[in-house]
């Protein structure tokens, strides 16, 4: 037999050390199937793996289309309520704009103080004067500090009005609009304004209802027979009244805005215009969170206008974005102060003589300390964490 004649072929490459792996896909060599020992031999090689790739592929294709949507979404949101603010803008008179006093940078960059006028206007409501202010707030924002604070105003608190004497603090809305009453408290507290919100209460539930509704925790049972929804008399003398159980609970535009301006609480004899000062406190502090949720982030395309049609404004759309950021980066609960007084024969109050403390403690330049015991009803002082009940 000749030497390069043999009855057996002979493979090269030897064994592979290692475990022992799954077989590799077979495939056609590119030569045409001759092995380097032109033999004829078809020899195989591994298919290289791909599906790891198109995987990463697709994540990264979902998460830049679910950035494209978020961002589209967004712009669509802030165009829908930027049409509302600019008709909420152009519903603020010149003279109350030219009573502010300009911010010396943005609401992201430095403190800025809001004042919130919740105007009783409209007939129908029990009132003996049209156009009462029946709420005055104000609302500081200290990007630095991370702070939110309240000041509430009692709304029958007796103060000098500019050209009309000494009267209640309310009466200087319907006397010379948010100009005069942007005024007055500037004079009462000797802070300057920046920015002024009137709240029209007849639509206020509005705001809420588009919102979802409002998470309060009542501190005590509620029954009042106040502001009766009914047009008669006689069913008025009927109905029971408004009913609040103790504890947290969801609430809509109607009872958020009755449980604000609830005065007389029938089951509590001690109920006062400081329980409704409290109340205020809590439907705002409850409004600011829904606002600034990411439900009503996901909702503001369908609902930015209904946001600001009760509104009367001087803040833009821009600026609103910017103190509902500051909120949302600020502590969970806001400094709750208010000014306190004593009672007079007219049922009116005097204001405090240390309300110059209260105002230290509102700007962060003091530590918030509750009224002192055995203050009056009206003591003066700021809570955290607490309802100023």
């Amino acid at each position: 037999m000749a030497d390069k004649e043999k009855p057996y072929k002979v493979y090269r490459g030897g064994r592979v050390k290692g475990p022992v792996r799954g077989a590799p896909v077979a495939r056609e060599r590119a030569d045409g199937g001759k092995g380097s020992d032109g033999d004829g031999y078809r020899g195989t090689y591994a298919e290289p793996v791909r599906k790891r790739r198109r995987w990463r592929r697709g994540i990264a294709l979902f998460v830049l289309l679910l950035l494209l949507l978020i961002v589209v979404w967004g712009v669509l949101g802030f165009l829908a309520f930027r049409n509302g603010v600019k008709e909420a803008n152009s519903r603020l008179d010149g003279e109350a704009t030219r009573a502010l006093s300009p911010s010396e940078g943005s609401i992201l960059s430095i403190p800025s103080t809001i004042l919130l006028i919740g105007s009783d206007a409209g007939p129908g409501r029990g009132r003996s004067r049209k156009g009462l202010s029946d709420s005055l707030m104000l609302v500081r924002s200290d990007p630095d500090e991370h702070r939110m604070s309240l000041l509430s105003i009692p709304r029958d608190l007796r103060v000098p009005i500019a050209d009309h004497g000494e009267d209640k603090i309310n009466a200087a809305y319907p006397l010379g609009g948010a100009a005069l009453t942007l005024k007055t408290v500037q004079s009462l507290t000797g802070l300057p304004i920046n920015h002024v919100v009137i709240v029209d209460f007849q639509r206020f539930g509005e705001v809420i209802d588009a919102l979802g509704g409002v998470t309060i925790n009542v501190k005590k049972p509620i029954l009042s027979k106040f502001d009766c929804p009914y047009g008669t008399p006689a069913r008025c003398q009927r109905w029971k009244g408004w009913r609040f159980s103790r504890g947290v609970q969801e609430m809509d535009g109607r009872r958020a805005l009755t449980y604000s301006r609830v005065r007389k609480n029938l089951l509590d004899p001690q109920s006062s215009d400081l329980t409704r000062i409290a109340n205020q406190q809590q439907v705002v502090q409850a409004i600011g969170s829904k606002a600034t949720s990411f439900g009503t982030f996901l909702r503001l395309p369908l609902i930015g206008d209904d946001l600001a049609r009760p509104l009367t404004t001087d803040l833009s759309a821009g600026e609103l974005m910017q103190l509902a950021w500051v909120k949302r980066r600020a502590a969970a609960d806001p400094v709750r102060c208010r000014l306190g007084g004593s009672l007079s024969s007219d049922g009116s109050y005097i204001l405090a003589e240390d309300t110059g403390d209260v105002i230290l403690m509102f700007t962060g330049k003091a530590a918030a300390q509750p009224p002192r015991p055995g203050s009056e009803l009206l003591g003066p002082g700021c809570f955290v964490g607490q309802s100023a009940k």
